[in-house]
């Protein structure tokens, strides 16, 4: 019996294999975004993975996500045992499914609107002090991330030839969270536990923060990571985070948060489809792609025995 990795991405698979292949777990990646899904056939025996990307579009997988919808809905009603399925998914894809489930949970977000299609923009823009941050609703590494001084030059953005609209016609709009220092925080949980927690630079990443390999920003060979261990970090909301992701059954998470100027901790971002960075990895304690190997190992051992 083996892993299956559900991805679309494999710039960002050598990592876990090399993960995978030293916990002695046997592991295949199953790449969607085209093909054909035999629904009267049963899905093999094994533990499945999904880390399918909401921002699989802008790799020209657009597809992809759709697919991984109808291959979870499969796997579950041969019951196969999936991590992060089909409801993570959706978690994944929306930001807004994210923020409403946040707040849901005593988690403190962003003021946010949620604005379907363009022609409500700027009205909504106008009811939010300035500056404010305009995102869209399914994406990641920064996609559409981008903060306003004005409602003007938001107009300007829009009316730009080279705009891209959110994939799924929802922009979210949102106050401007000033941190005490330019940096966020992302805690990464694997299987009901607190990996570590990393900091990324945003004086120069800016929005673009994912922390693979595979997406580094430009900076040349010498340039210092954005990334780095935040170590000893203690507080309430990583009980907040456990018990969130235990509820919704996730179980590969990285929670990204600002601490702000007037003294919040403010929750803006659950990415359930965790990266690594290998600066950070070769810092901290315990490794988050181990920590996922050995779950999937676990869960083979108890397939088997079941």
């Amino acid at each position: 019996m083996k892993a299956y990795v559900i991805h679309e991405n494999p710039d960002w698979y050598p990592p876990f294999a090399a993960a995978f292949e030293a916990e002695g777990v046997d592991h295949e990646p199953w790449l969607l975004g085209t093909g054909v899904l035999d629904l009267d056939a049963e899905p093999p025996r094994g533990v499945f993975w999904s880390r399918m990307s909401a921002s699989a579009h802008t790799r020209g997988h657009g597809l992809a996500k759709d697919h991984t919808r109808s291959v979870l809905s499969w796997l579950e009603a041969h019951g196969r045992r999936v991590v992060n399925g089909r409801r993570v998914l959706e978690l994944e894809m929306s930001k807004v499914d994210q923020l409403t489930a946040l707040r849901a949970a005593g988690i403190e977000v962003p003021r946010t609107l949620a604005v379907v299609g363009p022609d409500a923009l700027l009205q909504a823009a106008a009811t939010l002090p300035t500056p404010f941050i305009a995102k869209h609703n399914q994406g990641g590494k920064g996609l559409g991330v981008a903060l306003f001084d004005s409602v003007d030059a938001f107009a300007g953005h829009l009316a730009d030839p080279d705009h891209q609209p959110p994939v799924d016609g929802i922009t979210l709009l949102q106050e401007y969270l000033r941190a005490t220092e330019p940096r966020i925080t992302r805690v990464e949980v694997v299987d009901g536990e607190v990996v570590y927690a990393l900091t990324a630079d945003t004086a120069r990443g800016g929005f673009e923060l994912c922390p693979a390999d595979a997406c580094a920003v430009d900076g040349g060979p010498a340039a210092p990571s954005l990334f780095a261990l935040r170590e000893g970090f203690d507080h309430p909301v990583l009980k907040q985070y456990l018990d969130f992701a235990r509820r919704h059954r996730i179980e590969v998470a990285g929670f990204e948060f600002v601490e702000t100027t007037d003294g919040r901790l403010v929750t803006y971002d659950v990415n359930t489809n965790t990266n690594y960075n290998p600066e950070v990895e070769a810092a901290a304690p315990r490794s988050g792609p181990r920590q996922i190997a050995r779950l999937l190992k676990r869960l083979i051992a108890e397939e088997e025995n079941s």
